[in-house]
């Protein structure tokens, strides 16, 4: 009896195998995925139906869920309403922006950006240990608010400094908030530090918050990438860092400490950045007419202006935009390039049209250069990351794999004149899933001081040799080809 009731569901499964994944293609059709993901998610589903099925429904659609898109709904006016002001208090910034990078001012505001805001000051840190002191004297002279707004929290070291400072100016009556991604910052969230600074006054709120209960109205998988740092809405910090010290964070991944940069700016472009915190703020913690309270300040409160100034825009992207917006301007600044881009990376898993557009750049004789890290913390990205290797090598793109560490800087320096610097991985989840944020600086002398940066990552990289990567073995050439076939999921 029994070997029939098996051999009977045998049959029916190889009966229902082929119609399930003939409907399961008609949804991915009917819903015009881009046809990478398409294919991967087809591809997952026939090998594996209940297992791919289950995974579909939990991160496969609806981008954000409805309370969300509700939250942003309400939210997306003001923030309309400032760069509306933002334009207006700076009509001709786009007179001190070279001619060649103008079209990527107006791309970036086009698809969701601030506008781009003159009469700033931009200081780059290297020295994850000498951000993190400079940052809590930022907290220590903070005059009456202090926003940090982070992926992850890692409990220990100097990270711990920074929550000392926090407390000690919320005590003296200085408004200060956290938001941290629920899933990023686990360990902080699991530690003595919530209670302990919500015991002090510190507002914390937890981003891309996963409910159980409303799977089935959102993808699991969003997650806030950000790093921001907002003081008094005249200072602010962006970059790569998270609030980790690298000393006391994933000691044992066996890929050495992170390496990170901030940029912390003065001036307009500091107040760009606090709007985006604060629209976080206000869609995570669903205070709506806080954020519209912020721009009755914002009328009020101009910020100081820096004669010496340079232009920068502030540029947020994530999955509740129109667009793919970091990935058109990154696509866009590889193609403006006339002698030179150089772009670092920690995760290297690109969309197709950023993949042919550094080829093409490369194949016209622009100087392309990519530098990654030697090892890092995820098995499949690192094979799925080898496996665009050759066609790039062949077309000319140099890449050269940093051995000090895991490389956790994400920058692009386009012709030593204008870059991008900021969360944004060149990884699809980066530039697709996660909330992120990048800081667009027309600016000669910014620009090469990051490139010195670069430059001192590329002293200690060692070039990857064609040579020896064609001698590599079948097996790696599987495991590449295989994760590359995930790559639109990773």
């Amino acid at each position: 009896m029994v070997w029939a009731f098996l051999t009977d569901s045998h049959w029916l499964y190889l009966l229902m195998h082929p119609l399930f994944v003939v409907l399961f293609t008609l949804r991915i059709i009917w819903i015009r995925r881009p046809p990478g993901v398409a294919l991967a998610w087809i591809l997952i589903v026939t090998i594996v139906p209940l297992v791919g099925l289950v995974l579909y429904i939990l991160i496969g659609e609806r981008p954000t869920g409805r309370d969300r898109k509700q939250r942003i709904a309400k939210a997306l006016p003001v923030y309309q309403h400032m760069t509306a002001l933002m334009d207006l208090r700076y009509p001709d910034t786009e007179r001190g922006i070279a001619p060649q990078f103008q079209s990527m001012a107006q791309l970036a505001e086009h698809h969701g950006g601030m506008p781009p805001v003159p009469g700033n000051r931009i200081a780059l840190h290297a020295n994850t240990q000498e951000a993190l002191h400079a940052l809590i004297q930022d907290i220590h002279q903070a005059k009456y608010r202090c926003d940090l707004e982070f992926y992850i929290w890692n409990p220990g070291g100097t990270a711990d400094l920074v929550a000392e400072a926090l407390i000690q100016a919320a005590q003296r009556g200085i408004a200060c908030r956290i938001l941290l991604d629920e899933v990023g910052s686990a360990p902080f969230w699991k530690s003595h530090w919530p209670a302990r600074l919500r015991h002090a006054g510190v507002s914390i709120t937890k981003g891309c918050a996963i409910n159980p209960l409303k799977l089935q109205f959102g993808r699991a998988d969003l997650r806030l990438h950000r790093k921001i740092v907002a003081v008094d809405g005249h200072i602010a910090w962006t970059g790569s860092m998270n609030m980790v010290d690298p000393a006391y964070f994933k000691q044992n991944a066996g890929v050495g400490e992170w390496i990170d940069a901030m940029a912390r700016v003065e001036g307009p472009a500091a107040e760009s950045l606090t709007t985006v915190f604060e629209g976080d703020w206000a869609v995570e913690s669903n205070n709506i007419p806080g954020f519209k309270r912020y721009l009755d300040q914002m009328h009020l409160t101009p910020p100081q202006m820096h004669a010496d100034g340079i232009v920068a825009q502030a540029v947020p992207s994530g999955p509740s935009y129109k667009f793919t917006n970091m990935s058109h301007l990154l696509l866009n600044a590889i193609l403006e390039a006339q002698h030179e881009v150089v772009m670092t990376t920690p995760y290297f898993v690109p969309d197709d049209a950023l993949f042919q557009g550094l080829q093409t750049a490369a194949a016209r004789g622009v100087d392309v250069t990519l530098i990654v890290p030697q090892r890092i913390d995820s098995v499949l990205v690192r094979y799925a990351s080898r496996s665009y290797m050759d066609d790039l090598l062949s077309a000319g793109v140099k890449i050269q794999q940093f051995t000090g560490g895991l490389l956790h800087t994400k920058s692009l320096v386009v012709d030593s004149a204008f870059s991008l610097f900021g969360s944004v991985n060149l990884d699809m989840r980066s530039l697709r899933l996660n909330y992120e944020i990048t800081l667009m600086v027309y600016d000669s002398d910014f620009s090469q001081q990051l490139r010195q940066l670069q430059s001192q990552y590329l002293a200690r990289s060692t070039p990857i040799d064609p040579v020896i990567r064609a001698q590599r073995s079948l097996r790696e050439r599987l495991l590449e080809n295989g994760a590359q076939l995930l790559s639109p999921l990773l």
